[in-house]
């Protein structure tokens, strides 16, 4: 008999970033109000689901994100650094239109796209994120579980489940805040992957800071 098991990858809500800065894995860069907000709307798109098993990512902005889906599920909330957001030398500074044109500083990381050369490789990047959804698969096997983790990690888990190559345009990404993309197994292979933005009526006008 067949087990249909799903994982679903729970992107953050909308951070507290006044100044804009490219936060990476800095600490202290919580939830805002409206992050907030996102994150009760992504665990109300839980109910009903037979949810097994709740990971994320360390970062204070996944925990928080997990929290209300953990209040509503009785979960505890399991941390892997396997799902933290992907390292990057940019981080804490404000990365913007001007300054990957002009900052020195910026454009000497920008040499190679492909890998990328500003951070973490793409290749690294899959690697653990396809180990923590096949080690959660199996805990949850013919049930339900949720990651919470970030844009870019979730979006290269994506990307190697679809047989993609994982270099790709960032402002093509399709995984917005509070976001989920579930993928979907029949015993152990890939049958769909699904994507829903449960927040999106909360969605700000504008461009959001990039590997958030």
């Amino acid at each position: 008999m067949t087990a249909t098991t799903v994982v679903h990858l729970l992107r953050h809500g909308e951070v507290d970033n006044p100044d804009r800065i490219l936060y990476g894995r800095l600490p202290d860069f919580h939830l805002s109000e409206t992050g907030e907000r996102m994150a009760e709307l992504a665990a109300g798109w839980f109910d009903g689901r037979d949810i097994a098993a709740l990971y994320s990512s360390p970062l204070e902005r996944a925990r928080e994100t997990a929290a209300p889906l953990a209040e509503r599920t009785g979960l505890e909330v399991r941390l892997d650094d396997r799902l933290i957001e992907s390292a990057n030398k940019l981080e804490g500074r404000q990365v913007n239109g001007r300054s990957l044109r002009t900052d020195p500083s910026v454009l000497r990381h920008l040499y190679n796209p492909l890998k990328p050369s500003w951070g973490e490789p793409y290749g690294l990047i899959a690697a653990r994120m396809v180990a923590v959804v096949k080690a959660v698969r199996k805990e949850a096997w013919g049930r339900e579980a949720v990651c919470v983790s970030h844009q870019l990690p979730i979006w290269t888990a994506r990307r190697a489940a679809e047989r993609r190559r994982l270099w790709h345009r960032p402002d093509r990404r399709q995984c917005n805040l509070a976001s989920v993309t579930s993928l979907t197994f029949e015993d152990q292979r890939l049958v769909s992957v699904g994507y829903t933005e449960p927040a999106a009526a909360l969605y700000r006008a504008g461009p959001q800071v990039p590997g958030a």
